[in-house]
């Protein structure tokens, strides 16, 4: 691999998933310091953590995994799990009563499809 994609996999997906995990773990600490767009959204910025450390994940994932598309779906995985978390933590901000179910539905199917894809040969 050339040295500076490399690089920037590593700086990238480092200081994505830091992003990420801080905006899930301290929203308020987040917004006051990086997204202070009125008005304040807990739920939302725990969403933007989610999908954040999925992000950070596919780039530190494709420095391991030679499949294009075991990385989508590991990334994807691990998005939709914190995503469907995020729902489950937030379920008294509003939205539907149905969310944390099934966001908890399309998490546990793109792990499934995740776990597959790591353990069979792609081209």
């Amino acid at each position: 691999m050339k040295r500076l994609p490399v690089l920037m996999a590593w700086l990238g997906g480092i200081l994505t998933v830091a992003t990420g995990l801080w905006a899930l773990a301290a929203p308020q600490s987040f917004y006051d310091a990086a997204a202070t767009f009125p008005p304040y959204n807990r739920h939302l910025l725990h969403d933007i953590g989610a999908f954040l450390v999925g992000l950070g994940a596919a780039l530190l994932l494709g420095l391991r995994l030679r499949s294009a598309l075991a990385v989508a779906l590991v990334a994807n995985a691990i998005g939709a799990v914190l995503h469907a978390v995020s729902h489950i933590v937030d379920r008294d901000l509003g939205g539907k009563s149905s969310d944390p179910i099934v966001f908890t539905v399309v998490a546990i199917a793109l792990v499934i499809a995740a776990s597959q894809s790591l353990q069979e040969p792609h081209e």
